[in-house]
Order: structure tokens, then sequence, then C-alpha cells
């Protein structure tokens, strides 16, 4: 856990990460923390949500080319996002990862990896035209 005191802002933003399943952008957490904290800004609710994640306390998942989505979960876990609606969830039961041993990693010290499925949401799915 972070040394930084916690503040009532990001108190109220780890309450409504910790309220949704879903993995919402920085905007949409603006909105819902806005409804207990009307005169909180968008740049406090950014600069608390890379606070949170660069201490842990959140998954922050970001992709080239699409806005950041953010999770209160920080058990470990693997996601999956819809290649139509960018809409993501989450995978319990991962399935078994082939090993993996860089031959090589360009100069780099290899600390960490991450693994996202894409597919078809349910609901993008039933929508899809033959």
């Amino acid at each position: 856990m972070s040394q930084t005191r916690m503040t009532r802002q990001r108190a109220l933003i780890l309450e409504a990460l910790h309220s949704v399943t879903s993995h919402p952008t920085a905007d949409e957490i603006y909105g819902m923390v806005r409804e207990k904290m009307p005169r909180i800004s968008l740049g406090t609710v950014y600069r608390n949500l890379d606070l949170l994640s660069s201490s842990g306390e959140i998954l922050c998942l970001e992709r080239a080319g699409a806005q950041k989505h953010f999770d209160g979960d920080t058990s470990p876990h693997l996601h999956v996002r819809c290649k139509r609606c960018g809409r993501i969830g989450d995978v319990h039961a991962a399935p078994a990862l082939p090993a993996f041993t860089p031959l090589s990693a360009g100069g780099f010290t290899i600390e960490d990896m991450e693994v996202e499925f894409t597919g078809l949401c349910d609901s993008c799915k039933d929508s899809r035209a033959c």
C-alpha cells in the first residue's frame, strides 16, 4: 500500500472502482465520483488515478490508440477486450500459457508480462450482421 495520505477524493475514487466490475475510463470514474463530490475536478481524478495505479492499489489497462481503463481488482487475472466496442472483461480461469523464454530482450530487463485476449462481447456478437 502507498505511503501517500488517503484523501477524501482518493477514497471516493477507490470506492467507485471497487463498486463496479466494469473497467471504466477516467471520464467515467469522474462521472461516478461527481455524484458524491460535485466540485471535484477532472484533473484531480486523473492525478489520483495515476498515483493509485503507480502505487499498485489499482490496475491501469493501457493499449496503444485506446483510452486508459482502470480496474479496482488487483488480484492476479487476465483481461479480454471486445474488438468491436472496446468493452473489457475479466478472465479469472486463465488457460495455461506456454512457457516463454526470451532469446533476446534488446537491452531491456524484463520485469513483467501482460496478456490480453480479444474477441466479441455477447452484445456485439448478437448484433453481428451475417
